[in-house]
């Protein structure tokens, strides 16, 4: 079985909270101990990611496979970005072992597709590919300019690209097969169909500043699923929970709480 790092923390509810692309449970971990005052938080590196083991291929269907086999009971499952569309990829396949779902700065469909009443707001799909591109010729200034990106327009943007850096840097980032096949997921990946069909409990939390996941996606995804409840941070970029934590917090424990 492959090995999955995993940190826990708290009692209570069991939440789950999966990283985003190129991270690691690192980002979580103060965030993480904030909301453990209320519940059992259990923070876990994506294969490849951190101190997980890499999986080859790194796709959808086997990384959802493994994060499963080490979280056996049934969870509100949080993910963020990135872990957005890994959490609602498992709660489609096994439904069975999710009791409700947070997508914080997440959507079911990352880049911007179609026209007129028909497009979907989100990420230019050229910005992946060139990512993509710049992956091969220089790592980690590829990485770097992702994170500046997560808090752009954002009043304290340095405080906020120290913390991350800090964060992700603890581990030595992932291999570039590991971060190619995080970027295939999220051009690729239309999960629409799966949000629409879901019948636990899903919060959604986006922020008013974010460049990578455009706030307008929110109404979107009300459409497909009336039930979701929608939150907007409205100063928030791509990282509400480390630039607004104890207003993320609160939301989420809101939602759990009901």
């Amino acid at each position: 079985m492959t090995k999955i790092h995993l940190e826990t923390f708290g009692q209570g509810k069991p939440i789950v909270l999966v990283h985003g692309w190129a991270m690691h449970t690192g980002i979580w971990r103060e965030f993480a101990r904030q909301l453990a005052q209320h519940y059992r938080v259990t923070c876990v590196d994506l294969p490849g990611h951190g101190r997980s083991e890499v999986i080859d291929p790194f796709t959808l269907e086997r990384v959802g496979a493994e994060l499963i086999k080490v979280v056996p009971e049934k969870s509100c499952w949080l993910g963020w970005s990135l872990g957005a569309t890994v959490v609602l990829d498992i709660a489609g396949r096994y439904p069975e072992r999710v009791s409700a779902l947070i997508l914080l700065a997440g959507n079911p469909l990352f880049p911007s597709s179609g026209l007129g009443t028909q497009a979907w707001p989100g990420m230019d799909a050229r910005l992946l590919d060139d990512f993509a591109e710049h992956l091969n010729n220089d790592c980690q200034a590829t990485l770097l300019r992702f994170l500046s990106l997560q808090v752009n327009g954002m009043p304290d943007r340095k405080a906020l690209l120290k913390a991350l850096k800090t964060a992700v840097f603890e581990c030595d980032a992932p291999d570039q097969a590991t971060l190619q096949g995080g970027l295939d997921i999220l051009k690729q990946a239309d999960l629409r169909p799966v949000l629409s069909g879901l019948s636990v409990p899903v919060s959604v939390v986006l922020g008013g500043l974010d460049t990578l996941v455009p706030v307008a996606v929110g109404q979107k995804m009300r459409r497909l699923l009336p039930s979701l409840e929608l939150n907007i941070i409205d100063r928030a970029g791509h990282v509400p929970f480390l630039s607004h934590g104890s207003e993320t917090a609160a939301i989420i424990s809101r939602f759990m709480d009901e």
